[in-house]
Order: structure tokens, then C-alpha cells, then sequence
């Protein structure tokens, strides 16, 4: 039995040495561990040997066996490795001077105002924050100066959640959360989505997009918000635009004002998305209500700030000359791709 044993041992060496392919490898595997395969045949052989010596036989076949699988997953190992290596060998190199037929993608035309909004408000000293789209009633309305009965929520047609939280209706619904993050003074923007339950047409959506902006410092007044907003549209479009301050009411803020741009799809002269006035409402703002700093931990004594609301979606649609708001949320990648992020 040893001399069998040592005999199949030395057979597998020479065979395995000469495997240089997986067919090769697997033959050999059926041939020493398969069923009928000669490790097999020891083991039943082990009947015919002498009781003294069936168990220092069994340990030797055990041994064998061992070696074999080691043997066959080394040599696996190996010429997997080495085909491996001959089709890298024989790949074409990749020449990046090729010109390529594909084509390039496209950011949405949102993304692309956002960012640089971000931009422009970050070489300005603001922070760039972001912010759940899921809020509790108490961020959107209460920590903003609307309580659960006052008529100003009835301005906006909310979604709740059976959870009792809320899609938020504005990005307002961070400012509470960044006044207690920063303190005062503080300068940050926090853009997001928004969601109000109305109709839509060519210049409202359900869902939208805003970037809310806070400044709040010692002797902060109305011209800080103007001189901001001008210097921030001026950037957008790369010339002076037209702007008009109106006197607006949001419980958050005191005084409280719209401010319009001039329509740059029809020139001022009237279209639908400007609802032929000529005009289009861009930016709810005015000074931060002091029951609004109090709320967020900054002494209304010691400390002023103004807070706005910017329309994206609506600064895309000047931008970019988009006739129609729903044309952003269509999903028509024909349309899209032509936004290219320069």
C-alpha cells in the first residue's frame, strides 16, 4: 500500500507539472479525487490491509488527498492568472486620442443655476447648508412665526405625512435649525426642494425648487438685501437687470417685500410666463421678524438680518429662456441635453 501510495504521488507531480490548461487541470482532478479516481480505489484497498497498518494507511491516503486538492487549486490559481495576463498582453492599448462617438451628458438646468448660485454666494462669505425635505410642523411654520391658527397656512396647500411631519413648503423651514447652528452674526444660503399642493401652469409647479438666504449681523437694514440681491443677479446673467421692491407680507419677516425681476423671455413687454405683466416674482424677503431670531436663540436687540427666498426654478426659467416651469420636471432628456455645464 505505501509503495502504491508513494507511486500515485509522484504521478500526480509529473501530470500536474505538465497541466497548462483548466481541461488539462480537470482530468486530472477527475482522475485522482473523482469516484472511480485513484484515491478512491485506496480507500477500498484499505479492506485487504493488515489491521496493524490500516491506520497509519489511512492516514497516508488522507495526506495524499490533501496534497492533491492543494496541488489542482495552486495550479487553478495559476493558469487563471496566467490567461489573464496573455489577454492583457494581446488587448489593443487604449489610444485616448481617438475620437469617441458618445455622447457627452448634460447637467439639469437647476443643477446648473444652483451651483452657481453657490458659487457666487461663497465668494460673498455665505455658508452653503443643506437640509431635510421631510420637516416637522414646527420648523416649516411655528419656529418661522406661524402658529397652528394663524390664516397665513392657508396661503400654502400642504402635503402631510400620516407621521404628522410635513414635505416642506419652503426652505424657511431651515432657519431655525441654522440660527441655533451659527448664533449671530451669520451669513449662509440652504437651496432645496419645495412641495405645495396646487395647480400648475405655465409658471407655477408642485414641485419646486428655492435657495433661502440669511444675513444676520449688528445694524443689518433694507439696502444690505438690495445691494446682495442685485449683486447676485447682475453675476447670474452678466449684466444689470431690472429689479422692483413691493411691499409683501410673510409672517416671518418685518417689513416684508416681493422682489420682481424684469421678465427676460419677452423684454418686459408681457408673456404667459410672466402672465403678460411684464414682470415675474423672483424673491420673497425682508427683514427677519424678531420673533423669528428669538425663536432661533439671537437677542432681536442686539442683532438685525434679512432673509430671502429665490425662486431656482423661476431664475432658471430668465436664465435659460424656458417658456414653460413644467418643462424641468418632464423628464424629456431631448430637452434637457442641451444644458451643458459651461
Amino acid at each position: 500500500m505505501k509503495e502504491k501510495i508513494s507511486s500515485l504521488k509522484e504521478q500526480f507531480i509529473a501530470e500536474i507539472a505538465n497541466a497548462d490548461s483548466a481541461e488539462l487541470l480537470e482530468a486530472i482532478r477527475i482522475a485522482f479525487l473523482g469516484k472511480k479516481g485513484y484515491i478512491t480505489d485506496l480507500l477500498k484497498g484499505l479492506r485487504d490491509v493488515p489491521n496493524e497498518d490500516k491506520k497509519e494507511a489511512g492516514q497516508l491516503i488522507n495526506a495524499l488527498k490533501n496534497e492533491v486538492e492543494a496541488g489542482i487549486a495552486d495550479k487553478a490559481k495559476s493558469i487563471e492568472e496566467e490567461a489573464l495576463l496573455g489577454a492583457i498582453r494581446s488587448a489593443k492599448k487604449y489610444n485616448p486620442t481617438i475620437p469617441s462617438n458618445a455622447k457627452s451628458g448634460s447637467y439639469h438646468p437647476i443643477t446648473l443655476i444652483q451651483r452657481e448660485l453657490e458659487g457666487i454666494f461663497d465668494s460673498m462669505g455665505f455658508t452653503v447648508e443643506d437640509y431635510p425635505e421631510i420637516v416637522d410642523d414646527y420648523s416649516c411654520f411655528e419656529a418661522v412665526n406661524v402658529p397652528k391658527d394663524h390664516p397665513a397656512r392657508d396661503m400654502q396647500d400642504t402635503y402631510y405625512i400620516e407621521n404628522g411631519q410635513l414635505l416642506k413648503t419652503q426652505t424657511s423651514a431651515a432657519q431655525n435649525f441654522i440660527m441655533r447652528k451659527y448664533g449671530a452674526p451669520l451669513r449662509a444660503i440652504f437651496p432645496g426642494r419645495c412641495f405645495r399642493n396646487e395647480s400648475t401652469d405655465a409658471c407655477h409647479e408642485n414641485t419646486f425648487f428655492q435657495m433661502e438666504g440669511m444675513m444676520i449681523d449688528k445694524s443689518i437694514s433694507i439696502s444690505n438685501l438690495i445691494y446682495f440681491m442685485k449683486t447676485m443677479l447682475s453675476e447670474v446673467f452678466q449684466r444689470d437687470v431690472t429689479v422692483r421692491l413691493r411691499p409683501g407680507f410673510f409672517p416671518f419677516t418685518e417689513p416684508g417685500f416681493e422682489l420682481d425681476i424684469n421678465c427676460q423671455i419677452c423684454g418686459g413687454t408681457g408673456c404667459p410666463s410672466c402672465k403678460n405683466s411684464g414682470w415675474l416674482e423672483l424673491c420673497p424677503c425682508g427683514m427677519i421678524h424678531p420673533n423669528v431670531l428669538r425663536e432661533g436663540g439671537i437677542d432681536p436687540e442686539e442683532y438685525t438680518g434679512f432673509a430671502f427666498g429665490l425662486g431656482l426654478t423661476r431664475l432658471a426659467m430668465m436664465k435659460y429662456g424656458v417658456k414653460d416651469i413644467r418643462d424641468f420636471n418632464s423628464g424629456n432628456l431631448k430637452a434637457l441635453s442641451q444644458f451643458k455645464n459651461n
